[in-house]
């Protein structure tokens, strides 16, 4: 019989502003934001200190100042955060080499078959975390989940320093409640739209048909169709 796969999927925690705060001891407990402090500054990454006050990233710096006016603006180290990131990717392949990463500071890993002879994955994901706690003095929110799509709402869903599992067996309900804007793929627009059909939460979604979907959604129409009721064939 076919093994049931296996999926973690990593987030670090405000990825570049933590790597500053942890090199730099007087930013820590600061908000920040890594960006270029200019007229057309840009926020990369914000600290959590300054998400409070409404800082994110893709926001402008002259925002973020207004939302935040002791914000410190730090000019970003892209080559540094690169060397970072591969040295959490190391503690990664000490598990699997199905590594598969989506940027700097997020990854899929595979770990239906392990380096490690791991029995249960959320004994791996949890012992991951602390190595790169522990080596790096950074922190990660893991999700642990039968396909990337759970894995991935399941790294953001106690975040920061998080960790949660969506067994194949509570999939069902746990999508039912989850806000469509969760799912990958759904944006500002496509959220819109489903919210004039009446299409708040995973629950709602699985009511209506592939052949409706498809017609309001085009080819994006069976993934939300198949995603609502946890499937992901990627």
């Amino acid at each position: 019989m076919k093994k049931e796969k296996i999926y973690l999927h990593y987030d670090m925690d405000a990825f570049f502003a933590s790597v500053e705060q942890r090199d730099h001891p007087e930013l820590r407990e600061k908000p920040i934001a890594v960006g270029y402090d200019g007229d057309r500054g840009v926020v990369s990454t914000a600290s959590y200190e300054a998400r409070r006050y409404g800082v994110h990233s893709a926001q402008s710096v002259a925002m973020a100042k207004r939302r935040c006016p002791q914000l410190i603006v730090v000019p970003g180290n892209y080559a540094h955060y690169q060397e970072v990131s591969r040295q959490i990717h190391k503690i990664f392949h000490e598990y699997t080499d199905q590594v598969e990463p989506l940027s700097l500071d997020e990854a899929f890993l595979d770990v239906t078959v392990n380096k490690v002879n791991m029995e249960l994955a959320v004994d791996m994901a949890r012992e991951i975390k602390r190595k790169i706690r522990d080596r790096l003095h950074l922190t990660a929110s893991a999700g642990v989940s039968y396909n990337k799509l759970l894995a991935k709402i399941a790294s953001d869903y106690r975040k920061p320093d998080g960790l949660c599992t969506i067994h194949p067996d509570k999939a069902l309900d746990f999508i039912a409640t989850l806000p469509v804007e969760r799912l990958w793929g759904v944006g500002d627009k496509t959220a819109k739209m489903m919210h004039y059909m009446g299409i708040f939460n995973g629950a709602q979604l699985r009511q209506c048909s592939l052949t409706h979907l498809t017609e309001v959604f085009g080819k994006m129409g069976p993934t939300f169709y198949y995603f609502a009721r946890g499937i992901d064939p990627r």
